[in-house]
């Protein structure tokens, strides 16, 4: 039997059948970009006023469950405009490769909302029900995303919206939940995060590029062309590690904040494994190590809170 397009594209991307087809779904390497700012809000309050477990898992629950959906919806919206097909890379191919049907995928984002939505009834209960107002706005913007008349993604402007909204807003809130209250320092201390996260977004679409172009997307990246996308994306990370000095500096993080900085190794094999290169393929080792760089970066910066706590 002759070897499609798609079967080549399989093998290459090493996508396998059964429990990985759903797995590739909740595309697993943006999950850290829910995780760790739940992790870092939770340890600054664990800090400053303690925190209740219960709540930290809820959060952290919901919080995975909305990114999840996110891609989903960027799954289903993205097959529905025409814009993948079983060769594109950095989708879970559910779609388009593994031949699931389109209203399964809408289906699961939508079960997933749900079930993030009595996670957030509990979380609301136990604290403020203005955090239910804050909650759906994300949800929201999770949909508009990829979904909607104009989605965000297709704009120079997703970046931004995934860095802030993933970013602060959700530490922001992860502190709110435990402490009932809201400062500077949390915020001060939510911006490499918040840039980390949007490093996410970037990588993927310097990677996606020349599909995006011609599917009528004006991202940052199209707009920067890719050598200097890549140039920023170097940007990005050293404001985000300088930015984090800085905070040590002035006394708003720990000295031990500083193991953080042990994902410098891998932001730098980022940008060196973006340069030169222009096949989706030859990318996604980099598009993939931005995401565990975001999450050593933020694992490691949540840990040294809670060493400081301990010590």
């Amino acid at each position: 039997m002759a070897t499609t397009n798609k079967d080549h594209i399989k093998i290459a991307l090493n996508e396998r059948n059964g429990f990985h087809v759903w797995w590739r779904l909740l595309r697993p390497h943006t999950l850290t970009a829910s995780f760790v700012p739940v992790f870092v809000g939770t340890m600054i309050a664990l800090n400053t006023d303690g925190i209740n477990i219960l709540v930290f898992l809820a959060m952290l629950l919901a919080s995975m469950l909305i990114q999840s959906a996110t891609n989903m919806f960027n799954e289903y919206y993205d097959y529905v405009r025409g814009l993948d097909s079983d060769e594109s890379v950095g989708i879970g191919g559910t779609i388009v490769r593994d031949g699931v049907h389109p209203k399964t995928v809408l289906r699961l984002a939508l079960i997933f909302y749900g079930i993030a939505l009595l996670l957030g009834l509990y979380i609301c209960m136990v604290s403020s029900w203005w955090i239910a107002v804050i909650g759906l706005v994300c949800m929201l913007l999770g949909y508009l995303y990829t979904g909607g008349p104009l989605p965000i993604s297709t704009t120079p402007f997703g970046e931004v919206f995934s860095g802030f909204f993933m970013g602060t807003v959700i530490i922001g809130i992860s502190y709110y939940i435990q402490t009932g209250s809201i400062n500077s320092f949390v915020i001060f201390i939510s911006i490499p995060v918040a840039i980390f996260i949007g490093c996410i977004m970037l990588s993927n679409n310097i990677r996606d590029l020349d599909g995006d172009e011609k599917g009528g997307r004006k991202t940052l990246a199209i707009l920067l062309g890719r050598e200097n996308a890549v140039r920023f994306l170097g940007l990005l990370f050293f404001v985000a590690f300088f930015f984090t000095l800085y905070l040590i500096l002035v006394d708003v993080l720990p000295l031990w904040s500083l193991i953080s900085f042990i994902a410098v190794i891998p932001a730098v094999k980022v940008v060196k494994g973006f340069k030169g290169k222009t096949n989706p393929l030859e990318m996604m080792p980099a598009m993939v190590l931005t995401g565990k760089t975001n999450t050593i970066f933020g694992f490691l910066l949540g840990l040294s809170l809670l060493i400081y706590f301990f010590i």
